[in-house]
């Protein structure tokens, strides 16, 4: 039992760095794409999830991956692009990226011929990774982890620029999910029928227009209010694409 328990928390600081936009981010895409779903959607949902809410099951990827069985999972959450590169100039890396993994899940559930465990299971992880790709850093240059070795300083306390976006900025504003979702959920019917025609390639493209504000860094590598003033409408409309995105695929899946 012991040694068991020592496994998998080896397993979970070795993964550390991968994590995603934090608990309150996932939930934040999760409620945005619930309030968008279309009724027949919402149904079929709400009959695969149960007793679930579609608002709380962003984060069960992040939770089973703890267990070394489930090391495959590691390269979805995330894609790499170097600067001055497409996605579609690279190679489809060995072991899968973000970009595939969504495709797969989203064939899958259509199809309902699934490669790995059950449409419940499947169903959450891709409401987990349409986050994660809309998270900038999980596009990553290949050259700083998707900033985990870039080490910061924020609002007074050592971190790094990879977990400020996925959960510190987000956590400063000091709001509970929903409250969260209430602040940023106002698109326009014209921006929801832009963005969810939005190709897989635009949300990467996306990503990688806003590295040269997320590494707009002091030589010292503290960033507090300032920092936070000029990202958080980065932040906010990241959150606000992924779970209007989402929707959209879950009611062309489900509705």
């Amino acid at each position: 039992m012991k040694k068991s328990i020592v496994i998998i928390f080896l397993s979970l600081v070795a993964h550390s760095v991968a994590f995603s936009w934090g608990k309150t981010g996932h939930r934040v895409v999760g409620q945005i794409a619930y309030e968008h779903l279309n009724n027949k959607a919402k149904k079929n949902i709400e009959a695969i999830l149960g007793d679930e809410e579609l608002g709380m099951v962003g984060n069960y990827m992040d939770f089973v991956r703890a267990d070394p069985a489930n090391d495959y999972m590691a390269p979805w959450h995330y894609c790499t692009v170097p600067d001055g590169k497409s996605y579609e100039d690279l190679e489809v890396p060995e072991k899968g990226d973000g970009i595939q993994a969504i495709e797969r899940l989203i064939k899958e559930l259509k199809s309902k011929q699934f490669t790995y465990e059950s449409e419940m299971e499947n169903l959450k992880y891709l409401v987990h990774l349409v986050a994660d790709i809309h998270q900038p850093l999980h596009v990553g240059n290949g050259e700083d982890m998707g900033g985990n070795k870039v080490k910061v300083e924020f609002m007074w306390e050592k971190s790094n620029l990879h977990r400020v976006w996925d959960s510190g900025i987000i956590d400063y504003q000091q709001l509970s999910y929903t409250e969260y979702t209430k602040w940023i959920n106002h698109a326009s019917k014209e921006q929801i029928a832009s963005w969810q025609c939005d190709h897989l390639m635009v949300w990467v493209d996306e990503a990688m227009s806003y590295r040269k504000s997320i590494y707009d860094l002091p030589e010292n590598g503290k960033i507090n209010y300032d920092y936070n003033y000029a990202t958080i409408a980065i932040v906010n409309e990241r959150l606000l694409k992924a779970g209007i995105r989402l929707a959209g695929i879950l009611n062309a899946i489900y509705g």
